[in-house]
């Protein structure tokens, strides 16, 4: 069974030598094939009466599918062909269609620049975070709480070794001198086990909290999800501004917490969703499924070559 031109398709024949003559292509009524085209429609033969009358029932203009869902490749990849005749088309009538038609060629690479900048704000500040956090369970800087141990140090100008095994810092304080009981001994040891113990099961709980209140997608490393994304499912919210919130909060609480859970995955996950939420701010790739994933796989890439770098 082949499909006819009725439905505005190219007559396939599997059996068919592919024979093509000058006289064939120069015929007004053959289908116009272009260099770029894998499954290409002759949208130069498709006129607003064949839209109209039901020929080609396929909007070409907007498509919202539902959750669970799986796109359709084949009529994005239209969709997508048919906007950039239009631009095309219109670049003829003034200097500003021009100007957008530009935009829209260079509208991906710039997209891409942003979601790797946010990415790499983003992870620099997870970084940042789950050290300090990690340290807080040792102790605390009184003068500047918002500094590790490292920085609290070096904000002193007043760090002393008094042999070349024991390092003394006179503005960190751990918790044992916090509370101003324990300086040595069995004491000192067993509240600075306890006050570790603490603060890792407050960061754990907090990141679940987080996680089961607020963005349940956020839980996991996300890299099968993603992978299921890329293929073409559809899943509302898993790409979403609050899962990437919660996903940079709870990661930097549940590493610092001392859970193996590793950030490279979590990392992949992030990038993906500044990825769909950039995509948004052009319409060729925020109103087009197929094409959002093209942002979606060069994103997925970007932190996983910062953490392996």
């Amino acid at each position: 069974m082949f499909i006819t031109d009725e439905q505005s398709f190219l007559p396939i024949n599997p059996f068919a030598e592919p024979t093509t003559t000058m006289s064939s292509i120069t015929n007004p009524n053959h289908p116009h094939i272009g260099d770029d085209d894998m499954i290409d429609i002759d949208f130069r033969n498709t006129t607003n009466e064949k839209l109209n009358s039901g020929v080609m029932n396929v909007d070409l203009v907007n498509t919202r599918y539902d959750d669970f869902q799986t796109i359709d490749w084949l009529k994005d990849l239209m969709r997508d062909r048919f906007r950039h005749r239009l631009l095309r088309a219109k670049t003829r009538q003034s200097f500003l269609n021009k100007i957008l038609m530009y935009h829209d060629a260079w509208s991906g690479w710039l997209c891409v620049l942003l979601v790797g900048l946010s990415a790499g704000v983003i992870a620099g500040v997870i970084d940042i975070g789950t050290n300090w956090i990690s340290h807080l369970k040792h102790g605390i800087c009184l003068n500047a709480f918002w500094l590790n141990r490292e920085q609290c140090c070096w904000a002193s100008r007043n760090l002393q070794y008094t042999n070349v095994n024991t390092e003394e810092c006179t503005e960190w304080f751990t918790w044992p001198q916090v509370f101003g009981t324990y300086k040595t001994g069995a004491g000192q040891f067993l509240l600075s086990y306890i006050m570790y113990i603490f603060w890792s099961t407050i960061f754990a709980s907090f990141a679940v909290l987080l996680v089961k209140v607020f963005a349940p997608y956020a839980c996991g490393s996300g890299i099968p999800e993603i992978k299921t994304i890329l293929g073409g499912f559809i899943i509302r919210g898993y790409l979403g501004k609050w899962t990437l919130l919660i996903k940079s909060i709870g990661m930097m609480c549940a590493t610092s917490a001392g859970l193996i859970l590793g950030k490279e995955g979590p990392f992949v996950h992030i990038a993906c969703c500044c990825g769909n939420i950039f995509s948004y701010l052009f319409p060729k790739y925020g109103r087009n499924e197929a094409k959002k994933r093209e942002i979606l796989s060069a994103a997925k890439k970007i932190l996983y070559y910062m953490s392996n770098s």
